[in-house]
This record gives structure tokens, C-alpha cells and sequence, in this order.
């Protein structure tokens, strides 16, 4: 719309100074014309004769001058090169008129003024022989000014008046080709995140290359992501399987053999699986939150039996290491509107973190309750603590406490839950516990 207005202010201009350009050269030639009658009906009225040129001014000549404005009117008569009658100080013609009473035009100035002159030469004779008469008039230009400024300003108008209608044609132009781009990017802009369905709403022909262009996109991006959600459950079966069997048989080797360095061999073999299984287990859930928080599946959750049957997981291991996990719950049930896939995988690394940093015999806590219009999680322990790190800190990627460094990690567990929280529109921060320990908790909308 911008472009068509400043093509519209250009056209104007242009019909502005069209107008008066032709309303300029109509006044001058009308000017011109009169002033060129009147300095013929002068000419005509010489007289030559034995004691001299006769020279008798009609009236009518000044008369029509007259006609078209109040202007200063001068002329002057040069009879052979000499000054007889008029104003001598009146400019010549840079070149002088034909024979013929065929007038020569020319703008000059007199007397502080601009004027337009017009001369004609004519013989008559004198004493029996051919004398040049020359006979010029000028005229002030007041009144053809004042005509080509009221013509200026019809132009003026004409040319806002053509500006406006340009500009009203040009919203209209702008909002008939844009209505339709505006309601494409509508319908696109409605869907969900997981909605790759083909646009198959009706558009100008100007537009279906776009749309044909946007639907292929649309189905190279599904192809994309089914093959990504493919690669993380097979890359889920191929990673953890060889492991847990390389695991399995430095156990069985462990207990079969009695040389100690052999031992030992096997005991860094069996740590470093457990290291290899956990960082992959990380990478592959890290990987699949991502994928599914553009791919959520919401459905209707209740997060104290989620967490009860979480915490019912990890019992065994908070067993074996003499861990007292107890959980707190809410008389009425919490219910959220959220992906449980990503919910519990969050879940599912607060405890692991919270039972793994917590020193033998302690305790972790989970809690679950509302406030503010939110569900809460907590998960409290009375481990390690944070050595005063924050949460930007400890949930950037590969980021860990510096106080952990003993214990087997991937640095990824506080990221998934980052992530988790990213999606769902919640909240999740992780802070120093009164007493020791650490209480991460995070809020989702109920």
C-alpha cells in the first residue's frame, strides 16, 4: 500500500506540473497573440511621405492589451535605427524581425519589471526611398502570472483530488490481495503443534504455488519427525541392550576370576557401562522430550497417583541404600492437562537426582499440592546441596554441581525437567534446603 502511495504522490506531482506547464505556454501564446496584434495595428498605421514618417497610434492597440489584465504597457519606434516616439531605453531584439509584419517575441526587462515584447519591421518610403520603421511593444507579465497561479492551484487540486482516490483504490487493492495471505496465515497460525495435516483451504490461483510449496514442506517435516521418533526407539533398544549384556558378563566374569588386577579391570569395566547406559539413557530421554514438546499427546493427569506410583519405582533403589522415600499428597486430587510422557520423564529425574546425591540412611520427601492456580511438585532431600550454584547454573547442558563430581552423571537430568517445564507453560527452579539438602520444585498450570 506504501508503494502504491508513493507511486500516486508521483503521478500527482507530475499532473500538478503538467497542468501548469500547460497553462503556462496557453497563457503566453494567448499573451503573445495579442501583443503581436497590437504591435501589427501600430505598424499598419505608419505613413510615409516627402517630409517624413507619419506615425499615428490607434487606440484599439492599446486597448486590447488591456483586455486580459492591468498591465504597464510601454513601446518605442525607431525610424532608421533612431528613436522617434516611446520610451528610448526599451531593449532591442537580439536579432532583428523579419519583413512582413511577422512579429519577433522576446522577454526582457524594463523598469524593475519582467516584460514580454514584440517587434515587426515594415518599410515605407520616405523622400522616394525605402525606410526600415521598427516598432516594438512591451507589456508587464502581471496578469498572466496571476492567471497561471489560479491555474497552479486547480492543478493543486486536481492533484490532491487524484491523490486521494489513488489512495482510497490503493487500501482497497492492498486489502483485496492481503485478505486473502491474512486468512492462509489464520488457519496455519490455529493449528496445534502436532496438527501436519495439508492445507487444503481455498486460495487465489496467485497463491497456490504457496500453498503446494507449504504443503510439501509440511509433509518433508512429518517424514522428519516420524523418522526421529523411529531413531530414538531404536537408538533406545541398541544402546541399552549391548550395554546391559556387557554388563551382565564383566559380573559373571567378576565372579569367576580370582586375579585382583583382572578384578579391578572389571570393576572399571562395569562402572564405565553403568557411566555409558545412564549417559545414553539421558541422551536418548533428552532427545525425546524435545521431539515430543513439539508433539504433545494431553490428556487428563492426576498427579498425586502419578507421583505415588513414581515413588513406588524408586523404592527399591532408595532400599538399597537405606533411603527413607515418603510422599505427601494432597487430599483431593491434583489434576493437571499435560503431556504424561514428559511429565513423568521429569519426574522420573528429580528422584533419581534427589536419591542419588542423598547421603546413605537419609531421607527424600515428595510432595504435591496447589497454589496460585498451579499444581506443585516438590522433591526435597537432605543430601549434598548446591555449594551455592543456581538454577541457570545447574540446568544448562552437561552442567553439574561442583561438589559431585564423585558421583556418576550425565548432567542432563535437571535439563529434561527444564524443558518439561518449558512445554507445558509451568516453572521449575531448584534451591538450597533448610537444614541441608535441596528442594527442586516444579509448578505446572492446573
Amino acid at each position: 500500500m506504501v508503494q502504491l502511495l508513493i507511486v500516486a504522490a508521483v503521478l500527482s506531482g507530475l499532473l500538478y506540473l503538467s497542468v501548469r506547464g500547460v497553462a503556462d505556454t496557453a497563457v503566453e501564446t494567448t499573451q503573445d497573440s495579442i501583443l503581436g496584434a497590437a504591435t501589427i495595428a501600430i505598424a499598419e498605421e505608419l505613413r510615409g511621405g516627402e517630409d517624413g514618417v507619419s506615425i499615428d497610434i490607434p487606440y484599439t492597440a492599446f486597448s486590447m492589451l488591456g483586455s486580459i489584465g492591468e498591465d504597464r504597457v510601454f513601446y518605442r519606434i525607431l525610424v532608421g535605427g533612431e528613436t522617434v516616439t516611446g520610451y528610448p531605453d526599451l531593449a532591442l531584439p537580439e536579432s532583428p524581425p523579419g519583413s512582413g509584419l511577422d512579429p519577433r517575441f522576446f522577454t526582457t526587462s524594463y523598469d524593475g519589471s519582467e516584460v514580454r515584447a514584440a517587434a515587426v519591421v515594415r518599410s515605407v518610403l520616405v523622400e522616394g526611398r525605402n525606410t526600415e520603421v521598427m516598432v516594438i511593444v512591451a507589456q508587464t507579465r502581471g496578469a498572466k502570472d496571476a492567471i497561471v497561479a489560479q491555474m497552479a492551484n486547480r492543478a493543486a487540486l486536481l492533484g490532491l483530488g487524484f491523490f486521494a482516490l489513488a489512495a482510497v483504490l490503493s487500501v482497497i487493492t492492498a486489502r483485496s490481495v492481503l485478505n486473502p495471505v491474512q486468512r492462509l496465515a489464520e488457519a496455519v497460525g490455529r493449528r496445534g503443534p502436532d496438527d501436519l495435516r495439508p492445507v487444503e483451504r481455498p486460495v487465489p490461483s496467485e497463491l497456490a504455488p504457496l500453498v503446494r510449496a507449504l504443503n510439501g514442506f509440511i509433509a518433508r517435516l512429518s517424514g522428519a519427525l516420524s523418522r526421529t521418533e523411529t531413531f530414538i526407539a531404536e537408538a533406545a533398544h541398541h544402546i541399552r541392550t549391548p550395554l546391559a549384556t556387557l554388563r551382565t558378563q564383566a559380573e559373571i566374569a567378576l565372579r569367576k576370576t580370582d586375579d585382583e588386577s583382572t578384578r579391578d579391570s572389571l570393576r572399571a569395566m562395569i562402572r564405565a557401562a553403568d557411566d555409558s547406559a545412564r549417559s545414553a539413557g539421558q541422551l536418548l530421554d533428552h532427545a525425546a522430550v524435545v521431539y515430543r514438546t513439539d508433539q504433545r499427546t494431553e490428556e487428563r493427569i492426576d498427579l498425586c497417583q502419578l507421583a505415588r506410583d513414581m515413588s513406588d519405582s524408586f523404592g527399591p533403589t532408595a532400599d538399597i541404600r537405606d533411603i527413607d522415600l515418603t510422599t505427601d499428597l494432597c487430599a483431593p486430587p491434583v489434576e493437571i492437562t499435560a503431556d504424561r510422557l514428559l511429565v513423568e520423564s521429569a519426574l522420573r529425574n528429580l528422584l533419581d537426582n534427589a536419591i542419588k546425591y542423598s547421603l546413605p540412611d537419609g531421607s527424600v520427601d515428595v510432595t504435591v499440592g496447589t497454589d496460585g492456580g498451579r499444581a506443585v511438585i516438590r522433591v526435597l532431600d537432605r543430601g549434598r546441596g548446591l555449594s551455592g550454584a543456581r538454577t541457570t547454573q545447574l540446568t544448562g547442558r552437561f552442567r553439574r554441581g561442583t561438589n559431585v563430581a564423585d558421583v556418576v552423571g550425565s548432567g542432563l537430568g535437571l535439563t529434561i525437567v527444564r524443558e518439561v517445564a518449558r512445554a507445558q507453560g509451568g516453572e521449575f527452579r531448584i534451591t538450597e534446603r533448610e537444614g541441608g539438602g535441596t528442594c527442586a520444585e516444579l509448578s505446572l498450570p492446573l
